[in-house]
């Protein structure tokens, strides 16, 4: 993380200057990991998950609370209660001035039941210690772990996606920069079919009609290099956006970008993939923390008890007066509550069940993705090479047209096509390169090894 960051921060203050800076994709992916939301919002599920963690942990400690509770009141029950506490009740607050003897005992004691207003500061420390609940609070514990070990398989998961998508955006600039360059080849080569043909209209060797093609075929070519470059412009655009950068930033790209292949069969990278992509060890994290969610819901099936100590200081005004303790120990068995418990299981045992599922479904996908990841990369390389060929043939093919040309012994049409098949083989070259770069590291993703940090 802090080399992500050093990077991060140390190309930015480069592309803050007014000149134009080389940023290669090391460090556009160190950018993108530093700035791009998706990876905020994994960091703060990281975050979130810990900080739960640490809330579980409280539980098993005991928890001292502190209290002043201010009362006023003139209830009866209330009013002699509070001057118990105070430890200030008299024989006169029970009406013994009114007590005359045996034929007294009918009387109501007035100051008994009908007492002036007490007023009462309660301050109050208690301690309340857990000594066994079940298994509820080392089930949150264990639920909690898991939380954070999913969030950080999530975490990573996230990071190489974003990486996949820099690499997609950095070599498209690549491959539209690449159109232009093709593009601009076709320009030259229609500017010189344009320059020879005038040359051999003047001497009479091909008639006027040429000409026009040739400069019609010119005017296409200027057409096209101008959707090249306009291509080039909103691939940078594009890479911009994933960096996380305004779009007036002058960015320059570094070098071409083509992973190595990746080694190993197809069923060594399914198996692989089944064990370290961060996606599926995120599911097995929150199965993990369903199964203890199971174990948090059957606590309640168990009998919980736990210790309070408590001291207390009673006085009609603020002061620490009238101390006393409590000491107990509370023993709670939920004996009946019509399935609430039964229900509450269930529903735990249903939601891990769920997860299984999905965790299936998912190593199913995994391996899908491997195998056809796997089998484009092989493709794309046989492609490339196949197209390198192509180009050369291309080339020299027109090349020896347009000798012939020269020499009058064939057509502007056979001049056209040569030169639109080695446009259509040039630009067949790039994409070819670009969907080699695009499927090796689709690989990667899907096995999980796309590292952002060796590039």
């Amino acid at each position: 993380m802090r080399l992500y960051g050093l990077r991060a921060i140390t190309i930015a203050l480069m592309l803050s200057a007014s000149v134009s800076y080389a940023a290669d994709l090391q460090q556009c992916v160190d950018i993108a990991l530093r700035q791009n939301p998706d990876i905020k919002a994994s960091e703060a599920q990281i975050e979130q998950a810990q900080a739960a963690l640490t809330q579980a942990k409280g539980g098993r400690w005991p928890k001292l609370t502190a209290s002043v509770t201010g009362t006023r009141t003139n209830d009866a029950l209330n009013a002699f209660g509070l001057k118990l506490e105070q430890r200030g009740a008299t024989f006169n607050d029970f009406g013994a001035g009114q007590f005359t003897g045996p034929s007294a005992l009918g009387v109501a004691p007035t100051n008994l039941n009908y007492p002036g207003t007490v007023t009462n500061y309660n301050t109050r420390l208690e301690l309340q210690i857990p000594l066994y609940n079940g298994g509820l609070i080392s089930g949150y514990i264990d639920q909690a772990h898991s939380f954070v070990k999913a969030a950080q398989s999530g975490d990573r998961a996230a990071r190489q996606q974003v990486v996949f998508r820099v690499i997609q955006a950095y070599q498209g600039v690549h491959a539209a920069q690449s159109y232009v360059k093709v593009a601009e080849q076709a320009v030259a080569t229609a500017e010189a079919f344009v320059k020879t043909t005038r040359n051999l209209m003047n001497q009479g060797i091909v008639v006027r009609s040429d000409l026009l093609f040739a400069e019609v075929n010119l005017s296409d070519m200027k057409v096209k290099l101008e959707e090249a470059k306009r291509a080039e412009a909103a691939a940078m655009d594009q890479l911009h956006l994933l960096l996380g950068m305004s779009l007036d930033e002058p960015l320059e790209i570094g070098p071409d970008y083509l992973p190595g292949p990746v080694k190993g069969n197809i069923v060594q990278l399914q198996n692989d993939a089944a064990a370290i992509n961060p996606g599926i060890n995120a599911l097995r994290s929150q199965i993990a923390a369903a199964k203890d969610g199971v174990n948090v819901a059957r606590a309640d099936l168990y009998p919980h008890f736990n210790a309070v100590v408590r001291q207390d200081w009673n006085a009609p005004t603020l002061q620490q007066t009238a101390p006393s303790y409590t000491l107990a120990g509370v023993l709670s068995w939920q004996v009946l509550d019509f399935g609430v418990i039964k229900g509450a299981v269930g529903r735990a045992e249903a939601a891990r069940m769920e997860l299984e599922a999905k965790l299936k479904a998912a190593e199913d996908g995994v391996r899908f993705h491997v195998a056809d990841a796997w089998r484009g990369a092989q493709e794309a390389e046989s492609r490339v090479n196949a197209r390198t060929d192509a180009v050369a043939q291309a080339e020299e093919a027109e090349r020896l047209i347009a000798k012939r040309y020269e020499n009058g012994v064939t057509t502007m049409v056979e001049v056209m096509a040569a030169e639109t098949q080695l446009d259509k083989a040039r630009a067949d070259q790039v994409a070819a390169r670009y969907q080699l770069t695009v499927q090796r590291s689709a690989l990667l993703l899907a096995v999980g090894k796309l590292d952002g940090g060796q590039l």
